[in-house]
């Protein structure tokens, strides 16, 4: 009776030390992935045959065709825009500011946010658009 006692208590596998290493593999990709962030709102992009990918798009305006501003799922005015682009510019310095707009958006309010970018000490502004290829 004794040995098979015995024996039944050396076979039982000790399962802590493994969730342990599991739940730090969890917290390691959590803290390391990376988000896709979005403007908040469907535009129809203009077409360009000289498009480029952008790897460091942090900071992304959307502008639709009823002139509306959109910056992380938020309507924002175009007196906020650079206010807005200074704080997200803080958070990520070596981030890039993308505007989305729509084929039918006013260019003049395009430029106005450009120029907000510039004015928030931005200097990689860049306008998105559809690659025809």
């Amino acid at each position: 009776m004794r040995t098979r006692k015995k024996e039944s208590e050396e076979a039982e596998i000790n399962l802590t030390p493994m969730l342990d290493i599991v739940f730090i593999m969890l917290i390691f990709f959590i803290v390391t992935a990376s988000f896709v962030k979005e403007a908040g709102v469907e535009v129809l992009k203009p077409n360009a045959l000289t498009a480029e990918m952008k790897p460091r798009a942090n900071i992304l305006i959307a502008v639709t065709a009823n002139d509306d501003i959109y910056i992380q799922r938020r309507r924002v005015d175009i007196r906020a825009v650079r206010a807005n682009i200074e704080r997200l510019h803080a958070e990520n310095p070596q981030g890039s500011v993308v505007i989305q707009a729509d084929k039918g958006s006013n260019t003049a309010l395009v430029i106005k946010i450009m120029d907000a970018a510039r004015q928030a000490d931005v200097q990689n502004v860049a306008i998105s658009t559809q690659d025809v290829s």
